[in-house]
Parts: C-alpha cells; sequence; structure tokens
C-alpha cells in the first residue's frame, strides 16, 4: 500500500489548477471565427430545444445571458430585417432594421437578408460598433437562415 503524502497531492492540484488558469488566461481578448459559428449553432439546438421564445428571451439577456462571451453576442432577424433579438444593444430589440446603414452607408441588414435568402448561410462584411470598444470597426457576421429567421454571430477586426 502506498503511502498518503499530502505535500504531494497538495502539489499535483496546484500543477492542475496552474494548468487550468494558463489555458484560461490565453483565451483571447476577441472572439473567433469559429467561436462565432458554434454559438450560432448553439442558438439553433436552443431553439430546438427550448422553443423560439425562451431563446430569443436568453440572446435579449444582455447582461450575461449564455449566448454573450466577450465581444460575440447573437443577433436574430426575421426575412424582411426586423430585429427579433439583440445580445449586445436593447433599443435595437423589436425594431425594423431593414434599411440601417453602416459607417460607409452599406445597407448591411438588407445585405444579409437577401444573402439569407440565396445562399442560406455564410459570411458578410460591413463596420459596426464593437460593444467592448465602443468603435466603429471592421466586423465579418455570420449567419444561418433558420426557419423564418437569420441568427448571426460576427467577430470584431479591430479599428482599421
Amino acid at each position: 500500500m502506498r503511502a498518503f503524502h499530502p505535500l504531494k497531492q497538495f502539489l499535483s492540484a496546484l500543477f492542475a489548477l496552474c494548468l487550468c488558469a494558463s489555458a484560461w488566461a490565453q483565451k483571447p481578448a476577441q472572439g473567433t471565427a469559429e467561436e462565432a459559428v458554434a454559438m450560432v449553432q448553439q442558438v439553433i439546438a436552443s431553439i430546438k430545444a427550448n422553443g423560439r421564445e425562451k431563446t430569443l428571451a436568453e440572446i435579449n439577456n444582455t447582461t450575461g445571458g449564455k449566448f454573450r462571451d466577450r465581444d460575440l453576442y447573437i443577433t436574430v432577424n426575421d426575412m424582411q430585417g426586423k430585429n427579433l433579438a439583440h445580445g449586445a444593444n436593447p433599443k435595437m430589440q423589436g425594431k425594423d432594421l431593414i434599411d440601417m446603414k453602416d459607417a460607409d452607408g452599406k445597407p448591411f441588414v438588407r445585405e444579409r437578408v437577401e444573402l439569407a435568402k440565396t445562399k442560406g448561410k455564410g459570411w458578410q462584411d460591413y463596420k459596426f460598433v464593437n460593444p467592448v470598444s465602443k468603435q466603429i470597426e471592421p466586423k465579418s457576421m455570420y449567419f444561418e437562415k433558420y426557419e423564418d429567421m437569420i441568427i448571426n454571430c460576427g467577430i470584431y477586426k479591430g479599428a482599421k
């Protein structure tokens, strides 16, 4: 039988904790494209499992809902450009955004609706205010059409 070594167990636990802390500390300050795609897919899975209303309410929880991570957040539009949920800006929730334009005058919601109708899913580039930096930055939005909605999550590319 092996002898009980409290110091050895403590050091092993401390080492494991350091490994976990190191992995956590290396999480980038900004969300990645892979994380944005995964978050959209998590929303679709949530709609299937929990229903539309419950999932949209969780997205609209702008103070720490499960669909908010650093600068990543979900938005949901209907196929006419009306916002059904916005994870970063409650003022957008329920608004008709079809004619909204970015800093360069690009009608990005209208464009995304057309892309969703023709392609079903993909990436779209435009400029938008980053909720973390509060600056207008280039953004790539991943979108997927699901039922009669467009589920979106974008990554910011930093001010240029």
